[in-house]
């Protein structure tokens, strides 16, 4: 851990050369693939002529060439053999997508970012106690490709376990045959049983899910978490933004002794760790067989976006991350957006989705701020939430437009209308897009807040068959499609 420490501090120091030998690698390695051949890679020596040549590319884009692949066909995207996909739900649509997971990915890219991960943890903690216990991770599941059987797919966390070495299942639970079983709801109660008299001093997955099980768990034990796992010390986490779930943890963990780490891992590839205590910010990790690019705000829909390399980055401004890999995604539009925080190192934190924004009128409200917003509400209510969705309500005829929040609180705020009103505050500051429209109503009403009864999210996910793994609810969208699905679940629990 300690070499690695070095070689992680040597990308910090000179990342534009690691970059530059990654994109050179990534080239050279795939230069007589079908993809190599169609854009000349052999011939690319710079990556002006790499922007130049080989256009951006979406999901839908990369679709025929990663179809012929799912159906056995070879040396398309990336030379070696690529028999397991990450399966994406996405929350923009109802698509799955289906990301290759070469042996290099998931070597170089996965599982060293999992090991640097605890090389970084315990660089910054030499006195931790995590290897005296197990680790505890929620995944997925997978199954065979019903078009070849030869290939399989699954959450990205379910591939990463199947393919690990053996000796991991001795520091690790629950016993894989139970992390990988793909009922939900079945998996919880197995996981609980056989996780609660083990010695667990880690916990890594989406915060959501986890708390699912830490409630579980108390439930069925009727003690709380430090009582079931004393020595607890650790919880890795990813997907979605942590702020708003920090009081809810602190309220299910109960100790002061629990450290957080944020690490930006996804079906993709694993591109950022939390490499400092004092500071939340990601350290872009810059030699996993990942070459990044960057479409500045404005420009994330443009049918070419120009894109600038990693030396061109501002810090504070929002991007789009491009990125070309060693599974064989090339200018793949990831549909994350990033601000940076330092450029020396590149530290950055994930400012939201392409995709997942309100703008019905100009008010340009990015994932980001909201999360930053509705931290704050609940800090000054003395609310904890469990999750929260918001869409805008257009015009109709004279009424004005708005944005409608659902909000489910594990703590409900001390008083509900304080809440919106320090929501709304709170984006009227951080947001000048969103402060112009709300001045004296002109464009915007305050906001509309429903408190959604306990379960409801839980049900949405339920009947779009996302439950566990990755899967979380989208945290704002310009259409109403989740909040209304949203509202008549709250309709059918009133009913009831």
């Amino acid at each position: 851990m300690k070499k690695r420490i070095h070689q992680i501090e040597l990308f910090r120091q000179y990342p534009h050369d690691v970059q530059h030998e990654t994109f050179q690698s990534l080239l050279s390695t795939a230069k007589n693939t079908e993809w190599g051949k169609r854009y000349a890679f052999e011939e690319i020596k710079s990556w002006e002529t790499f922007a130049q040549r080989v256009p951006v590319s979406s999901y839908e884009d990369l679709f025929p060439e990663i179809d012929r692949m799912m159906k056995g066909e070879q040396n398309i995207l990336w030379p070696t053999t690529v028999t397991w996909f990450a399966k994406s739900s996405g929350t923009t649509n109802a698509r799955s997508k289906f990301i290759p997971v070469s042996p290099e990915s998931l070597e170089d890219c996965h599982y060293k970012g999992g090991k640097d991960m605890l090389a970084i943890y315990v660089n910054n903690r030499p006195d931790t106690k995590l290897f005296t216990g197990k680790g505890l991770s929620i995944g997925g599941s997978f199954r065979t490709n019903e078009h070849n059987p030869k290939s399989f797919y699954g959450d990205v966390s379910a591939v990463i376990m199947q393919n690990l070495p053996f000796w991991a299942e001795y520091i690790r639970t629950p016993p894989l045959k139970v992390a990988l079983m793909d009922k939900w709801e079945e998996k919880i109660e197995r996981m609980v049983a056989e996780t609660v008299n083990a010695n667990v001093t880690s916990l890594a997955g989406v915060p959501t899910w986890t708390c699912v099980l830490l409630n579980r768990i108390m439930e069925k034990t009727g003690k709380t978490i430090p009582e079931v796992w004393p020595n607890l010390e650790l919880f890795a986490h990813g997907a979605v933004a942590f702020g708003p779930y920090r009081e809810l943890f602190k309220n299910i963990i109960l100790t002061e002794k629990m450290r957080y780490l944020e690490l930006y891992n996804a079906s993709e590839g694993f591109f950022g760790i939390q490499d400092q205590t004092d500071s939340e910010d990601l350290l872009l990790m810059l030699d996993y067989g990942v070459f990044y690019e960057f479409i500045p705000s404005g420009h994330f829909d443009d049918e070419n976006p120009v894109t600038i390399p990693l030396s061109e980055v501002e810090i504070g401004k929002n991007y789009a991350m491009v990125i070309s890999t060693n599974g064989g995604l090339w200018r793949y539009k990831i549909g994350d957006t990033v601000k940076f925080t330092s450029i020396s190192p590149y530290r950055f934190r994930i400012s939201g989705r392409t995709k997942h924004f309100m703008n019905a009128f100009g008010e340009e409200v990015i994932i980001e701020n909201a999360e930053v917003a509705i931290t704050e509400a609940c800090e000054q209510t003395n609310a904890v939430i469990s999750n929260f969705t918001a869409a805008p309500v257009y015009f109709e005829g004279k009424k004005q437009g708005g944005h409608e929040w659902i909000v489910e609180f594990n703590r409900q705020p001390d008083n509900l209308q304080r809440f919106s009103a320090v929501l709304d505050e709170k984006l009227r500051e951080i947001n000048s897009d969103y402060d112009a429209k709300r001045y004296q109503n002109i464009a915007l009403v305050a906001p509309k807040i429903h408190h959604a009864p306990e379960g409801t999210f839980l049900e949405w996910l339920r009947r779009r068959n996302k439950l566990g793994g990755q899967n979380k609810v989208p945290r704002l969208s310009n259409s109403r499609e989740y909040v209304e699905e949203i509202l008549t679940i709250m309709e059918d629990k009133d009913a009831n």
